[in-house]
């Protein structure tokens, strides 16, 4: 599993954030910044879950 973000969709909700923050974060130049693109087993679930919850689908799996 690997998480790619596209910036240019990106609007900076957070959601994926408040749902895996120890994947995800919104920083000040409110663009998502994913701090583990390749999540172990245990983070996948909540990884998943927060790319799901991006508003603008600028999250993906591969």
């Amino acid at each position: 599993m690997r998480i790619v973000l596209d910036v240019d969709r990106c609007i900076g909700s957070a959601n994926c954030e408040m749902i895996a923050p120890d994947v995800f974060e919104v920083r000040d130049d409110m663009v998502c910044h994913i701090l583990v693109e390749e999540p172990g087993p245990d983070l996948e679930e909540d990884a998943e879950l927060g790319v799901e919850a991006c508003p603008t689908r600028a999250l993906r799996i591969e």
